[in-house]
């Protein structure tokens, strides 16, 4: 065994006795020990790498109790002879596998019927949270994230009555515990009242839009879009739809005019819309429920960042005014617990439930069960609840912030009226390259969001941007809005 196997070099969040544990399963499973050779002395291994001798005895005995070591009186630990029992044998002289130049297609662009990657995308840095200022949108602070209580609700749902009602196959049903949280805890924080028949979990509100489209849309649909709007609700309906119809929003939101006339479907943000944040008012919501009624459409209505509202209260869902069965209504808990955790629902007729349900069978079964348990506990403790308020206390302040920056630094520049969200939809002046910008804007540690992917136009507006700030430091925004003016004002110099 060769002392290179055991490196071991510091890793956040994972102990040293895992770390040696990892490197020896792939020493073991890799071939590099084979079955029945000798392991280095707890003593001898803990002083070439440094550590403590019983961190070193504790993850020998680990890999003994599951089947990896045995362990000899007097002589020592060894790799079991078994270990490798059920692993495929490899091949003496294995065939080589042919495999194609980077970006041949060897046949498969003919075969592709769908082709995603065409579409544009919003596209942000992996390594955003090394920038100074991360305008970013869409990210957790990691220091307003309540571990503590995560890390207890996790607890409960590790309990073993919990582990057995959780790990068994569901099918095609959900947490009832969670089911139940979200008809009489997050719902009436909306207004909305649903039976649980009418009520499906999903892996994040993307996975709802995606079964609708599937079930709802065809090659002789036409679906309204909000423009700017939802770039990868946008490209999920392109997928199938006959027609996107560009619909324009304003001050008020969603303009409800003509255009929606030939829609069989429309999607819209009501509550903070996406991106520009603006908030639908209650005369806009009224027409578009008229217009929906008089031109036999149905409304898709996405509850985007309804919980962060900065001035007064937030407005009841557009659902709530829905008077004829038109709204079908989609929400997350991304903004507000992680985006990682992949939790939404769809709230809607039973028949449409009933087949969305199916149809997420054939898709992925359910989302994973001790997911669903933990979400439903933390929602039934109150921890949810809790969270939101201090989150609304954070964000407000940073919202205030960031507008007082804006209006300072960059007074040239237009920011929609907005009254909640955990973003700032900016419109530059006309000569403004966002594209360019958000390049030269990360040289110097800042990252924002070019718009023009949230148009549907073909040649879409250049000078907007958006700025996040769920995940900047509150002291960090000021300084960022300064810096990111005098990158702004070298932009229009050309330097």
């Amino acid at each position: 065994m060769r002392d290179h196997l055991f490196h071991l070099r510091p890793e956040p969040g994972v102990t040293l006795q895992a770390q040696l544990r990892r490197k020896l399963v792939d020493a073991i499973l890799e071939g590099r020990m084979r079955p029945g050779s000798p392991l280095p002395s707890c003593r001898q291994l803990s002083a070439n790498l440094g550590i403590a001798r019983n961190t070193v005895a504790l993850a020998y005995q680990e890999l003994v109790n599951e089947g990896f070591l045995i362990s000899a009186e007097r002589r020592g630990f060894f790799v079991a002879d078994d270990v490798m029992n059920g692993h495929a044998a490899t091949p003496a002289s294995p065939t080589p596998v042919k495999t194609a130049a980077p970006g041949a297609g060897d046949g498969w662009e003919r075969r592709l019927r769908l082709k995603p990657t065409r579409q544009r995308n919003i596209v942000k840095p992996g390594n955003w949270a090394d920038y100074p200022y991360p305008f970013i949108y869409g990210q957790i602070d990691p220091a307003a994230f309540p571990i503590a209580t995560w890390r207890e609700c996790s607890r409960q749902a590790l309990a073993r009555d919990a582990v057995r009602e959780w790990s068994r196959d569901h099918f095609n049903e959900d947490d009832k515990l969670l089911i139940e949280q979200i008809r009489t805890r997050l719902l009436p924080r909306r207004g909305v009242a649903a039976h649980e028949s009418e009520i499906l979990v999903t892996v994040g509100a993307q996975h709802a839009l995606y079964l609708m489209a599937s079930l709802l849309i065809d090659g002789r649909t036409r679906v309204g879009i909000e423009n700017p709007g939802y770039a990868d609700a946008r490209n999920i309906f392109a997928l199938r739809a006959r027609e996107l119809i560009g619909l324009e929003t304003d001050e008020e939101g969603l303009v409800a005019d003509d255009r929606l006339s030939p829609c069989d479907y429309v999607y819209v943000t009501p509550s903070h819309q996406f991106p520009t944040t603006v908030t639908m008012t209650l005369d806009r919501r009224e027409a578009l429920l008229a217009r929906a009624e008089r031109d036999d459409f149905v409304i898709i209505e996405d509850d985007y960042e309804s919980e962060i509202s900065h001035v007064g209260l937030p407005h009841p869902a557009l659902k709530t005014l829905d008077r004829n069965g038109r709204v079908l209504f989609v929400a997350s808990l991304s903004k507000t617990l992680a985006p990682g955790l992949r939790l939404g629902y769809l709230v809607g007729p039973k028949a449409l439930i009933e087949e969305a349900r199916a149809m997420r069978r054939l898709m992925l079964r359910h989302p994973p069960a001790n997911n669903q348990r933990t979400i439903a506990i933390f929602l039934a403790d109150g921890h949810h609840d809790a969270l939101l308020r201090r989150l609304s206390q954070t964000f407000k302040e940073r919202w205030q912030i960031l507008h007082e920056a804006l209006a300072q630094h960059l007074p040239d520049c237009r920011v929609p009226r907005s009254t909640g969200g955990t973003a700032v939809w900016v419109e530059g002046p006309a000569w403004l390259d966002a594209d360019r910008l958000t390049v030269e804007a990360a040289a110097k540690g800042i990252v924002i969001e070019p718009g023009a992917v949230h148009f549907l136009d073909s040649d879409p507006p250049r000078q907007c941007f958006r700025l996040g700030f769920s995940s900047i430091a509150t002291e960090k925004i000021e300084p960022g809005i300064k810096l990111l003016a005098e990158v702004m004002r070298a932009h229009r110099n050309g330097g």
